[in-house]
């Protein structure tokens, strides 16, 4: 089970982003894993935005970190530099970046102005989406090792990076802090994907 539409507009990120945008990189000299570090870099630099307390402005560098990532993959197969290592660096760095940010918003919320109950709440929220989001990726790339490729499940790297980074900028901009709730969103959806993926993967692994 996926998002509805949901590879109808991989298709076309693929045709009108990903594709114009790695042939950009490429006339300028940068190379797959080149961008895959900048990417990270980025992810990591919204992150401490986020926890000196500006939401607003972390989540919109969070999201353009988010955005170089869907070109490192692309750059490697249009100039032939795919390699099981870049992929291993491309994905080690983007859970790398993911949870750079989680970190950010625990710092964002121990260091505010947050009564104890409210605090608790709130850090119980970052770890648990962070658990959560670092285990449906494990198991994607565990599932993979075993022989069962899948991207199923509702909750992927992709929905949560633009979730985390909208959630970031309402934050800032709203007069009522939402970012709490947007966490625990993604715990709950993400705890859900987590078994929707391990039970896709033993299907997979049963017909083998």
């Amino acid at each position: 089970m996926a998002l509805p539409g949901r590879e109808e507009l991989r298709g076309a990120v693929l045709r009108y982003v990903e594709i114009p945008g790695a042939r950009a990189f490429n006339a300028i000299g940068l190379t797959p894993n080149s961008i895959t570090l900048i990417g990270f870099s980025v992810c990591v630099a919204g992150a401490v935005v986020v926890a000196l307390g500006w939401p607003l402005y972390g989540g919109i560098v969070f999201l353009v970190g988010g955005i170089l990532d869907l070109f490192d993959g692309a750059l490697a197969r249009l100039t032939g530099k795919a390699s099981p290592f870049g992929a291993l660096l491309d994905s080690v760095f983007d859970r790398l970046g993911e949870a750079a940010l989680f970190v950010g918003l625990g710092v964002y919320y121990l260091l505010g102005d947050l009564a104890s109950g409210q605090l608790m709440l709130s850090m119980l929220a970052v770890l648990l989406g962070l658990v959560f989001s670092q285990g449906v990726s494990y198991l994607r790339a565990r599932g993979e090792g075993l022989g069962a490729f899948t991207r199923s499940g509702i909750m992927t790297r992709t929905e949560r990076v633009i979730i985390l980074g909208a959630g970031l900028i309402v934050e800032g901009l709203a007069p009522v802090p939402i970012m709490v709730w947007v966490l625990w969103v993604i715990a709950g959806v993400s705890c859900f994907t987590l078994f929707q993926r391990m039970f896709t993967i033993r299907g997979l692994l049963d017909e083998q």
